[in-house]
């Protein structure tokens, strides 16, 4: 054999045992950590109650999660890269395990979202390293592409899952010694089981991946997180309407936040071994599926934000029914997956996902039509669910099965083994930086829109009108959604155009591998 033939191949993984058992565990990891970023989503009330926080400060136990897992995912992808993906997995779960702990006997609003950051660390060695035990463990054709669909289903459902289980744990309260416990805290502590569990099974069932030489790119992976956190705070705090966009520390977080980003892109260019290699965006096909992955979670993340508020804050519904009314998404996901799974067999996959992102548009847009009363004196909300909801929460999960499958294979397809960690690290980085920024972002823009109809309807003590209040929410949630729609079709448009990967290539016939630079 050749030594191009040699380079063309993915070496199995020494020590690997069992496919089946060894993708269940790969699997549940990555839904854990990515249902963490919508479980306490129906919480939330019930955490600004109990803790006390300001109605600004509440998307942040959503983006700090968010950010600090994607800030960090190209780091714990090289880690994983260079010391052994298995041994960064498992350091990853047990990080993530022990912040849950320190979630659910959280006493503040800081020590909350302290915890919530180091979940996302945690979740930052975890997640990259799961996909790239996928990449070397499946050889190449319909074994690895139903193995990227388990992969991808997980990645889809787990926003939609997090939703139920959030919404069920939320409405318990078990006694535990003589204490209650409020429900809002089991929805972290229920990682603690499922952590340590999978810490201690991976030895038994995955294989360690092979070692390089190379160094890590600290300085890179905090400037970048760093520069991140102070852009989402600069826009959060835009979107305060007793501060906005010309407020001083408004600017200070905008201007220090594209500061550090800059500085990030420099220390890339200067290092031996960078964070985040130019090989690795060389190609064209891969940087649209990149793309695509932080447009399409944007939407999706903030559409999630404000339903789960919609539906209790204005519709009434309680967070165990709120949580079932998700439910439909859940199984339609696995339907969709499934078909999807074959359809990438025989569609190239910049169609299917331009195709998925249309769909996943019209369902939001759907969602935009909230018919609520605002004429003075008439003021009302009659938002029915299955009506105004079911339909486009069983639409949307077809269209993204349609984007995140096809565009999960385009980002490993053609990276050599050395690099899939690095490959992976990207995309999770860009499912969440580009659910922060958009939830960051959208929300701003939905939050002035209602403060803007709040102050046009009300006059003094009516402002505190729950009426007023209910159809102002209606009105800025809307707005959002049809900004979600609007992501979601520009997106749609990235992958045709941009992503022209044949299906062939995905479907077992092997495409020449990008060799890594060591």
């Amino acid at each position: 054999m050749t030594t191009s033939e040699r380079a063309t191949r993915t070496p199995p993984i020494s020590g690997h045992r069992h496919d089946g058992l060894a993708l269940a565990l790969i699997c549940l990891a990555q839904l854990m950590v990515v249902l963490d970023a919508t479980i306490a989503n129906i919480a939330l009330p019930y955490i600004q109650a109990d803790l006390d926080f300001s109605e600004n400060a509440l998307p942040w136990i959503i983006t700090a999660y968010s950010l600090t897992f994607g800030g960090f995912l190209l780091l714990g992808g090289r880690v994983g890269d260079l010391f052994g993906r298995r041994r960064a997995f498992m350091w990853g779960l047990v990080l993530f395990a022990v912040a849950s702990l320190v979630g659910g006997f959280a006493q503040n609003e800081t020590m909350l979202l302290g915890s919530r950051a180091t979940q996302g660390l945690g979740a930052a060695f975890a997640a990259p390293n799961a996909l790239a035990l996928i990449t070397t463990t499946f050889a190449p054709g319909p074994k690895r592409s139903r193995a990227f669909a388990v992969y991808a289903m997980m990645s889809g459902l787990g926003a939609a899952v997090g939703l139920l289980l959030g919404g069920w744990l939320t409405g318990m309260e078990p006694t535990v010694f003589g204490t209650v416990i409020e429900g809002w805290r089991l929805t972290f502590l229920i990682n603690v089981p499922i952590g340590v569990a999978g810490a201690i099974a991976a030895p038994m069932l995955l294989g360690e991946s092979d070692s390089h030489s190379g160094q890590l790119d600290v300085p890179g992976a905090v400037t970048a997180t760093a520069g991140l956190l102070s852009l989402v705070y600069g826009i959060t705090r835009a979107g305060d309407r007793t501060h906005g966009w010309g407020d001083t520390w408004t600017i200070t977080a905008l201007v220090v936040g594209v500061v550090l980003l800059v500085l990030f892109a420099l220390i890339e260019r200067g290092v031996r071994h960078p964070l985040l290699p130019g090989r690795i965006l060389a190609s064209r096909d891969r940087l649209a599926a990149y793309a695509v992955m932080m447009l399409i979670p944007a939407a999706m993340f903030t559409q999630f934000f404000f339903l789960t508020l919609i539906l209790q804050n204005v519709m009434g519904e309680s967070p165990m029914t709120t949580g079932l009314m998700f439910l439909p998404f859940s199984i339609t996901m696995i339907i969709a997956a499934v078909v999807t799974s074959r359809l990438v067999q025989r569609f190239n996959p910049g169609r299917l996902a331009g195709l998925g992102a249309t769909i996943a548009a019209v369902a939001v847009f759907g969602m935009s039509r909230l018919p609520y009363d605002d004429t003075v004196g008439r003021l009302s909300v009659d938002i029915g669910y299955w009506t105004d909801v079911f339909p486009y929460v069983v639409l949307m999960p077809i269209g993204l099965s349609l984007v995140f499958i096809p565009m999960t294979m385009s980002v490993v397809h053609a990276v050599s083994p050395a690099d899939s960690g690095i490959a992976s690290g990207v995309l999770n980085t860009m499912q969440q930086v580009g659910g922060a920024l958009g939830l960051a972002t959208l929300s701003t823009i939905a939050l002035n829109a209602a403060s803007a109809k709040a102050a046009e309807l009300c006059s003094g003590a009516s402002c505190q009108d729950p009426m007023v209040q209910a159809v102002s929410f209606t009105h800025g949630a809307s707005i959002g959604f049809l900004s979600c729609s609007a992501m979601l079709l520009i997106g749609g448009l990235v992958a045709l155009f941009f992503n022209r990967i044949h299906h062939e290539y995905l479907g077992g016939r092997e495409a020449p591998v990008e060799v890594a630079a060591h």
